[in-house]
């Protein structure tokens, strides 16, 4: 019966280490997935939310200026 139990300990001895060596490759596959796709991003030229706000507004500004001087336009045409 010693030698049984014996075993089963090895076993989950030999199980326990599996499993923490595929936890540490996991977390390796996961940091090295990261790394690449960082360095891909950072090879590709997209700009940040930041920016992307500050253009959009500076976009939507110049709609607002064309449609005042449109209407602007518009009236000093109207009183010819």
């Amino acid at each position: 019966m010693q030698t049984r139990n014996k075993v089963l300990d090895d076993i989950s001895q030999l199980m326990t280490n599996a499993m923490g060596v595929a936890q540490g490759a996991r977390e390796e596959a996961e940091t090295a997935m990261k790394s690449m796709m960082d360095r891909w991003l950072a090879d590709r030229d997209l700009v940040t939310r930041e920016e992307f706000d500050a253009v959009r507004a500076m976009a939507q500004k110049a709609r607002e200026e064309n449609a005042a001087l449109e209407a602007r336009i518009k009236a000093l045409e109207a009183g010819k």
